[in-house]
């Protein structure tokens, strides 16, 4: 049952451009995995994911480097550092559980995806967003693409096509340095992770091809929302 789960949030994140870092975490805060299993489990996932959606988003166009190479100069770092960061069983939870809670709202708030001419982000702006969103990913092991996501696309950034194909490789280099910091602080992924990883990498290819086909956006969105809204209840109540 948990495979089926983390293979049908990982095709609903990569409808929306997304890896599925929060949703990892919501899956296994439900299904009572270790704090200290969680972040390298759902970090390692998320680089399945997003190594496939960055070859999906960028195969025969190039990437916005103007914008990505600031966002990864500013978030790799702090990601890393976020990395090395154990934060105790408690403590994590709550924190994971504020996380989810956020991401949630943010989904459920966010406005309807529509192409328009973006503005060009200052420079400064693009590195502190990047650098807390990428400490924010190492220290709890989400991949930060559905903070950035929604960020590009308020502050008119970046065009909702711009943004997917920003956040994956924004969430990949993220999620990599954020796992490598947590295996130097000795944390490993579950012992079954490379099942998971199996079912995340199918739903991510299930998810990019069939897109908005079945399912709107908005309805996508939602459903994403109340799941992460209830596992982050859930980590706040334990």
């Amino acid at each position: 049952m948990t495979l089926l789960f983390f293979g049908a949030v990982s095709l609903l994140y990569a409808t929306v451009g997304q890896a599925g870092g929060t949703a990892f975490l919501a899956v296994m805060a439900m299904a009572s995995f270790s704090a200290d299993e969680m972040r390298p489990t759902a970090l390692l996932l998320n680089i399945v994911a997003a190594a496939y959606s960055s070859w999906r988003f960028h195969s025969g166009r190039p990437a916005d480097w103007s914008v990505l190479t600031p966002l990864l100069i500013a978030s790799v770092p702090t990601a890393l550092i976020g990395g090395f960061i154990v934060l105790n069983e408690r403590l994590y939870d709550v924190v994971t559980g504020l996380v989810l809670l956020l991401a949630a709202i943010l989904l459920f708030f966010r406005r309807a995806q529509r192409d328009e001419q973006s503005n060009v982000a200052p420079l400064w702006a693009l590195l502190a967003v990047a650098a807390i969103v990428g400490f924010v990913s190492g220290l709890t092991g989400v991949g930060g693409g559905v903070f950035l996501a929604p960020i590009l696309i308020w502050m008119n950034w970046a065009t909702p096509k711009q943004t997917a194909a920003l956040s994956a490789p924004f969430i990949l280099a993220n999620s990599a340095a954020g796992l490598a910091g947590a295996y130097y602080s000795g944390q490993m992924p579950a012992r079954d992770t490379w099942l998971y990883a199996i079912a995340a990498l199918l739903g991510a290819v299930a998810g990019a091809a069939i897109g908005l086909r079945w399912m709107s956006q908005a309805a996508t969105q939602y459903a994403l929302a109340a799941i992460l809204a209830t596992a982050g209840v859930q980590l706040l109540m334990l």
